[in-house]
């Protein structure tokens, strides 16, 4: 009785709150789900392509406006995002001969820039919406996907793939089944570095958003509502004083969503840490301590539990986890051979049609160039990928290592990861003209502002997942400090960084796009690269030439990920995964 008397009950502790954080959340909701409609209201409004406004308004008062549809764009990419890493990294890991064709045709996609899928499928998005701007947005909206989507697939991938024994064990002594282990297993156990990677694909589809939002595709310019499109028409009209305007509301944008989005997600993602001692100090939230304290959630699971047993028995006909090997090896080798066969056909098909459209275009006399701008543009990547590997690696191993530093230091990087580089690039033309210095120089330093994140979220990420009894045990035997990063910080962070590394490089050579060419005023700097050549060609609608640059990027990039970074990628799954 002492006891209870002393430590008074839970529910005694949270109750004089719980009112009033109730109203809270009931508040917030409501206003989320109004501004929502609000927002979703103006997308399907009238739309004629021939007399569409080349534009947005430079008005501060529509700022507001223009900020929220960005933000509804890019909330909704990250859903379709979450759901195709989903489907597609399970699939690669899950499925032998998938995962053949799956990964490097990941490789492929995410070395094509966005305005290589933009100059293919803006027509048809349009199309498919004639007399309505939901063409348009739908454009912008898988554009700004695909600047998300890439990154969070290798994660969870790898997440996967580099699952520890003991689950897979358990999840088939328990026979659960595919939809059971999916989300019982896979989903909690890749929960850390998805969060982590998601918040960095995030930040990558803002550098893009004005790419996404004053499209010029086939000599048509088009533009939509939004941030990036206001930031476009500021700088053409050289409103310096605009552009930062844009910025400031930018930076408030970024912020607010770190508090109440990202913060909340990153605190609840502890939950899913495997571990056998609980760590010094978790990281916390303002937003997410209101939603634990309210009972408007536990009402919602209320609603909502009794429909997942169903929904379990329903996706049991999907079967059991059973490992892939238990196939008789007869019958796998004939399925190879005709696997291997109907993929060769594919490809086979896909070149010849490519090779002719290229020797009734452009010629190939083009693929020659745009390889020696390949190869500019290559060297720019490397020198991005050292420089930023020395300067972010003990940054992100120092950050994710200390959770009160990381609680700071969190909304700093997001806020600098998040903010699209390319509203700069006004200032960046400005400073470049005035120094003398030549984009050839200049735009590595902009290819980094939008790659060199990748690495430090992935560094941070693989640091804040080591495991805590790992540092103690390191700690315990006061290791020096060289071997304490060799023993202990670089195997453990080693997987991390190569997904880390996969993503900056094919980041870099997206960014190229935009970091090779930038105008300001009536005033274009051009650095000689094959990001320019892409960029120049859509510009124009130059087909033949688009086609050229994004398969010779693509070459590349896969290339560099086949002959590097995937063995480094097997190494890592060898020798330094925790299974």
């Amino acid at each position: 009785m002492s006891l209870l008397r002393t430590f008074p009950s839970r529910g005694a502790l949270v109750r004089p709150g719980r009112t009033a954080a109730d109203v809270v959340v009931f508040a917030g909701a409501a206003a989320l789900l109004w501004l929502v409609v609000r927002l979703a209201h103006g997308v399907a409004v009238p739309w004629n392509p021939a007399t569409a406004p080349a534009e947005v308004s430079t008005d501060p008062a529509e700022l507001p406006y223009y900020a929220g549809r960005s933000l509804l764009r890019m909330f909704v990419a990250l859903v379709l995002a979450v759901l195709f890493t989903f489907v597609y990294a399970t699939a690669a890991a899950r499925l032998r001969r998938a995962e053949k064709v799956l990964i490097p045709a990941l490789d492929v996609l995410q070395s094509v820039p966005i305005l290589g899928f933009l100059s293919v499928t803006i027509t048809g998005f349009i199309a498919l919406f004639p007399g309505s701007e939901l063409g348009l947005e739908c454009a912008s909206i898988f554009a700004i996907f695909t600047s998300q989507a890439w990154n969070m697939t290798f994660a969870f991938y790898h997440s996967l793939v580099s699952q520890p024994r003991e689950l897979d064990e358990a999840s088939r002594l328990l026979r659960l089944s595919r939809w059971q282990r999916f989300w019982r297993v896979d989903v909690p156990s890749g929960m850390i570095p998805l969060v982590w990677n998601a918040m960095m694909s995030f930040g990558g589809g803002w550098f893009f958003l004005t790419a996404s939002e004053a499209l010029s595709v086939n000599n048509q310019q088009y533009a939509l509502p939004g941030v990036g499109s206001y930031v476009a028409a500021a700088s053409e009209h050289g409103r310096i004083d605009r552009v930062l305007l844009a910025i400031g509301v930018m930076i408030v944008l970024v912020v607010g969503v770190n508090v109440v989005f990202w913060r909340p997600l990153t605190a609840w993602a502890e939950r899913f840490r495997v571990e056998q001692s609980e760590a010094a100090e978790t990281p916390r939230s303002l937003v997410l301590g209101v939603l634990r304290r309210s009972r408007v959630p536990e009402l919602l699971g209320r609603v909502l539990g009794p429909l997942v047993f169903p929904l379990d028995r329903i996706m049991g006909v999907f079967g059991l986890a059973e490992h892939p090997l238990r196939t008789p090896l007869a019958r796998r080798r004939v399925g190879d051979v005709v696997f291997t066969g109907a993929v060769l056909l594919v490809i086979a098909y896909g070149l010849s049609r490519m090779l002719g459209f290229i020797a009734g275009t452009a010629g190939f006399g083009e693929v020659g160039h745009a390889l020696l701008l390949g190869l500019i543009t290559f060297g720019r990547v490397v020198a991005l990928l050292v420089v930023a590997t020395l300067v972010w690696v003990p940054i992100g191993v120092w950050i994710g290592l200390n959770p009160k530093v990381s609680r700071l230091a969190q909304p700093v990087v997001q806020v600098l990861a998040s903010f699209p580089a390319n509203f700069l690039f006004p200032l960046v033309t400005a400073g470049l003209e005035l120094t003398g210095i030549s984009l050839d120089w200049g735009g590595i330093l902009l290819m980094a502002l939008g790659a060199q994140w990748y690495i430090l979220f992935n560094t941070i990420a693989g640091a804040s997942a080591i495991p805590h009894d790992l540092r103690e045990a390191a700690a315990d035997m006061r290791l020096p400090r060289r071997l304490w990063w060799r023993r202990l910080v670089l195997p453990a962070i080693f997987p991390s960084y190569v997904t880390g590394g996969i993503t900056a490089a094919g980041g870099a050579w997206n960014a190229s796009i935009v970091a090779e060419v930038v105008s300001y005023h009536g005033t274009t700097l051009t650095a000689t690269g094959l990001g320019a050549y892409i960029s120049e060609a859509t510009s124009v609608g130059d087909a033949g030439r688009i086609l050229i640059g994004v398969a010779v990027m693509s070459c590349y990039v896969v290339g560099l990920n086949r002959l590097f970074w995937r063995r480094l990628h097997r190494l890592a799954e060898r020798r330094f995964s925790l299974s």
